[in-house]
């Protein structure tokens, strides 16, 4: 979030002498990233700003990618105190962090969340395999006629996929590259769908990433930004579209919607807890612990977060979408948060 005005430096104590970059000092946490986590963050911000006396934080959807990116530049008050990610840190993001001074991190686990592919009521129900789906996406995929060899892909329908599937135009908004769930996207559903061919699973690590986790520029699939919500309005207005968002913006709008079944399984918070949906992932936030006691109340906002009243079983987390994780997960990231335990970069 934009700081109004620049009219100090800032020293943080014990962590850098002196901020470089005019900032002013806050009194309020600043939060990015995710465009998944932020509906639950700004639960946890509205109820943390309402019930005790710190201001309520300012939350920023930029995407994970975009959010890290801000939370890794640096040490200050200019600079983000959380970010939140619908994917774990990776450790070039780490080691960006590392290079500009911002040393200690630690890492929330908040739960879990389904990737669904989701149309309009109004339409069919969809069962797509992984296989599917990476056909229907992927800027190159094998070649129909046969043959270890890849082509620009040709598909339009479903229906030239696999007559099985509706004889309907591939249509499908989804998220930017800088978005956690596009990442998670091609890693767990793009690449399930490439391991299917044996030629593409046996290519080298950079070639089999680049085929995998390329989609197509030509039409059927469309980049809609981070706002989700803006992808599940356009479901609800046109029947032939699809949309790749997570599991929690079903939940919100399931008397407009619905999911596919991915390998005949349904996206439930049982299916994803326990991975049977093949399209599941974890969420996280990230603290910047120079920060804990120069900006008041970014500890007491992740206490928050991580008490049971909030993402236990029975928290008020749950009641807008959050999969909690086990208990005892919850318990070691729960001690994690009050001893503000540093990342060491070997998790990732």
């Amino acid at each position: 979030m934009k700081l109004k005005a620049a009219i100090a430096s800032v020293a943080l104590a014990g962590s850098i002498a002196a901020v470089s970059t005019p900032a002013m000092a806050r009194d309020t946490v600043n939060i990015v990233g995710s465009s998944t986590v932020y509906p639950f963050a700004t639960v946890v911000a509205e109820r943390f700003g309402r019930n005790t006396d710190f201001p309520t934080p300012k939350l920023e959807s930029t995407g994970s990618g975009g959010g890290l990116k801000l939370f890794c530049a640096g040490i200050g008050t200019q600079h983000p105190d959380i970010t939140n990610a619908s994917r774990r840190m990776k450790k070039s993001e780490f080691e960006m962090c590392q290079s500009n001074g911002v040393k200690e991190i630690t890492e929330v686990k908040i739960g879990a969340d389904g990737i669904v592919i989701a149309n309009s009521k109004d339409a069919g129900k969809l069962d797509l395999s992984l296989k599917q789906v990476f056909l229907a996406l992927a800027k190159e995929v094998p070649d129909p006629k046969g043959g270890d060899k890849l082509v620009a892909n040709p598909y339009q329908k479903w229906s030239d996929i696999d007559s099985s599937l509706p004889n309907m135009e591939i249509n499908v908004m989804g998220p930017p590259p800088t978005s956690g769930t596009r990442d998670a996207f091609v890693e767990i559903a793009m690449e399930g769908g490439c391991k299917t061919f044996d030629f593409i699973k046996a290519m080298d690590k950079k070639q089999f990433k680049s085929v995998c986790h390329s989609m197509r520029e030509d039409g059927p699939f469309v980049e809609a930004g981070e706002n989700d919500n803006l992808i599940v309005q356009r479901l609800a207005q046109d029947k032939d579209i699809l949309g790749i968002f997570g599991y929690s913006f079903l939940m919100e709008n399931s008397s407009q919607i619905q999911a596919a079944t991915i390998g005949g399984v349904e996206p439930t918070p049982e299916s994803i807890a326990a991975e049977e949906y093949p399209v599941a992932r974890s969420l996280f936030f990230y603290i910047k612990n120079a920060h804990v006691g120069v900006v008041p109340g970014i500890k007491e906002y992740a206490e928050e977060f991580t008490s049971e009243g909030a993402w236990g079983d029975n928290g008020y987390l749950v009641d807008v979408g959050l999969i909690p994780n086990p208990r005892n997960t919850r318990m070691e990231v729960a001690k994690n948060v009050r001893n503000l335990k540093p990342m060491t970069g070997n998790e990732l």
